[in-house]
């Protein structure tokens, strides 16, 4: 399949001097679901804004859809469709005079229109509250509309801005139902900015991590995770400040056989091991004997956290979908 983004060396400082994007380069292919991941401020929504004609870059080239952004900005509004972070609806039309307002502003009328607001209103399963305001839907049901507005015209691209932030987790994976649909069976390419780790993992089939500004890691979440080298092993210290007992306990767990890599972590020491639940028990014995006593020891498999961690020394630490399946050792 052809690329449907190219981005070459993209750089965009902000009047401040900010240096939001610091010269990254990426491709994204027809019909795939594409992800950038990072924390608040890594990068992700300059990016997209930029590849949307919202914000003017500084240097470097980019194509979205067929179109220069420099020389047809008009050919890529066109083309595609966004879902910004916040709902860009008025509250005060029901669902469907939402949906006919920004049909009309993408040029369809008539049968075509209305045939186009009845399938995506069965699409978004909010048909049988169309009549209602839109002030007095949920804020799930919102996103739903807000999606659907983006996918009015039909775009071949779609842009999404962290499109499930502060919704609840039915609404969030109801979300990602309909996203994974619109890709697999509507065959719209999907670019997504995330700081959720299972939203990353479930949905995107190529995936950039982005942290100030550059680009850090890519390829498959599968590829990432395989690059770790193992299991994790995450050592909670009772007092995560000590930098001699955190470095004691580096050298310790260092002398195991079967670790890999040990490095700091905000609360403590991580290590790698590819055996990991089988060589626990040395690395809590070899703790006690320095009268090491961790507050809490755990082991799990690899995740895009570490990923992020083994790359840049802290964890993304987005919210509660972060969190790993583990085996606690409470110390």
């Amino acid at each position: 399949m052809e690329d449907i983004i190219t981005v070459e060396d993209l750089v965009v400082i902000y009047p401040d001097g900010t240096r939001a994007v610091e010269g990254i380069s990426f491709s994204v292919k027809e019909r795939e679901f594409f992800g950038f991941l990072g924390p608040n401020g890594a990068g992700k929504s300059t990016t997209i804004k930029t590849l949307t004609t919202l914000l003017r870059k500084t240097s470097g080239r980019v194509s979205v859809a067929g179109y220069d952004l420099d020389q047809s900005p008009k050919g890529i509004r066109s083309a595609i469709g966004v879902l910004s972070q916040e709902t860009s609806l008025d509250v005060d039309l029901t669902g469907r005079e939402n949906l006919r307002l920004q049909g009309r502003l993408q040029q369809l009328h008539g049968r075509l229109l209305d045939e186009r607001i009845d399938e995506l209103l069965k699409l978004v399963q909010l048909d049988d509250v169309e009549s209602k305001p839109a002030g007095r839907y949920s804020g799930g049901m919102r996103k739903r509309l807000d999606l659907a507005s983006a996918l009015i015209h039909k775009p071949k691209l779609l842009f999404l801005d962290e499109p499930t932030t502060g919704l609840d987790t039915q609404s969030r994976t109801a979300m990602w139902d309909y996203l994974e649909a619109l890709n697999k069976e509507e065959g719209i390419t999907i670019f997504l900015t995330t700081q959720y780790l299972e939203e990353a993992d479930r949905l995107c089939r190529e995936l950039s991590i982005i942290d100030h500004g550059k680009i850090i890691a890519h390829g498959s979440p599968s590829e990432l995770k395989e690059a770790v080298g193992g299991d994790t092993i995450t050592l909670t210290l009772k007092d995560a400040t000590d930098a001699a007992l955190k470095s004691k306990t580096r050298e310790i767990l260092s002398t195991i056989q079967g670790v890999t890599r040990v490095m700091d972590s905000e609360g403590g020491v991580v290590a790698y091991a590819k055996n990991a639940g089988q060589i626990i028990t040395d690395i809590v014995t070899s703790l006690d004997r320095s009268g090491i006593r961790p507050a809490f020891l755990s082991i799990s498999s690899p995740t895009l956290d570490d990923v992020f961690l083994r790359q840049t020394g802290r964890r993304i630490r987005s919210d509660e979908l972060s969190r790993r399946e583990t085996e606690p050792f409470l110390m």
